[in-house]
């Protein structure tokens, strides 16, 4: 047993200083990044941002959406083959802007070559090796096994959270190690198993790794603003990804449904003397879409029938309020990743790492009125 006595930071414990800047105005600062990656040896160039593989928000329609704006999305596990090879072949998607998911169990691999075999040469530019717990010699051995196959492509592999297991991921074969176990809106891992490292910390130390081996890092959950994305670039991310900020908009699998609320408003009907008749609470109804852990009982019951005996549900189902069109979002994530960058005194992304001195605070904001917030 051992305790590490170091404190250790999540997003909401820190804030990034100001310094002083020769930026006039948000629209100066680039956000493109082009990336080498040192095993597949392709280059990349975009805003380094993915929406998260959960069938609720790594869909083919948020991939249409998000690749516009030069983003990312890892597609979810669950579309059959035959679907992904249209999209894939489709003329109209563009594959820089894309990843295909899998897990590392023999039915994953099967799919994965049924899949390869129909679609055309160099389609195919990333791929996420996907699992909850990255720390076990199966994983480590299917990420060799996959980047033995398939030099040429670029793999994404995770969860992990320690330098360790960042360095041999790497030297296995992957270029972006996804980093996060537990920080997810939906996902309850720590409850469960008390296993995790708060994320911004989990970041430096995962980065620090990756980097001197020439490899990047994915911060994977805990986001909840735009000044969380731009907290996990300048903690030394390379990639960040995103699901509950991209969760409820139209481009989301999903059914929109109608949920019925009370507060503490009432309607009164009075009589003819203006004495009160009657009096009940108001009703307010508004439109949400559901969105869950992919560990969840909601995801198990849909894709695996239901919760296996050997283990527990790691995550929850919530319902999040309807927010339209995913564009609108991505842009307000975008601008504010561009005004952080002012303030720090970053022209380009790559930059706000360097420019980055983090304060330790107990509070964030002043919540007087954060019921009143989105």
């Amino acid at each position: 047993m051992q305790i590490i006595p170091d404190d250790k930071f999540d997003f909401k414990s820190v804030l990034l200083r100001p310094k002083r800047s020769t930026l006039n105005s948000r629209s100066e600062v680039d956000l493109m990044r082009t990336f080498k990656f040192k095993n597949s040896g392709n280059s990349w160039t975009g805003i380094p941002i993915m929406s998260a593989n959960m069938d609720t928000t790594g869909t083919m329609e948020m991939q249409r959406e998000l690749a516009k704006h030069k983003v990312m999305t890892c597609l979810h596990k669950h579309y059959t083959v035959d679907e992904l090879a249209e999209f894939f072949n489709s003329p109209d998607t563009d594959t820089q802007y894309v990843a295909y998911s899998m897990g590392i169990v023999e039915k994953d691999f099967k799919k994965w070559d049924e899949f390869y075999a129909k679609v055309s040469q160099g389609t195919i530019k990333f791929v996420c090796i996907d699992v909850a717990n990255g720390y076990t010699e199966r994983f480590g051995d299917a990420v060799a096994k996959f980047h033995q196959k398939h030099p040429n492509i670029t793999i994404i592999a995770g969860n992990v959270v320690t330098c360790e297991i960042t360095e041999e991921l790497i030297l296995r074969g992957a270029d972006i190690i996804k980093v996060g176990i537990g920080p997810g809106s939906v996902c309850t891992t720590r409850i469960q198993t008390g296993v995790g490292m708060p994320q911004l910390s989990a970041i430096m130390e995962c980065a620090d790794a990756a980097h001197g081996l020439g490899g990047l890092i994915c911060s994977d959950g805990g986001c909840t603003c735009p000044g969380d994305v731009a907290k996990a670039f300048a903690g030394g991310s390379d990639f960040v990804m995103l699901g509950g900020m991209l969760a409820g908009h139209e481009e989301c699998n999903g059914k929109i449904e109608t949920s019925y609320y009370t507060t503490d408003e009432v309607e009164v009907e009075f009589n003819k003397d203006g004495t009160v008749k009657s009096s009940k609470p108001k009703i307010h109804e508004k439109k949400v879409m559901k969105f869950y852990g992919m560990s969840s009982d909601t995801a198990m019951d849909k894709y695996s029938g239901g919760v296996a005996q050997y283990r527990s549900s790691e995550g929850r189902t919530v319902e999040v309020p309807f927010r339209g069109r995913v564009e609108t979002t991505i842009l307000d994530i975008l601008g504010g990743v561009r005004s952080t960058c002012t303030y720090v005194g970053a022209s380009t992304l790559k930059q706000i790492s360097k420019r980055a001195t983090f304060i330790k605070v107990v509070q964030q904001f002043n919540s007087t009125f954060s019921s009143k917030l989105k």
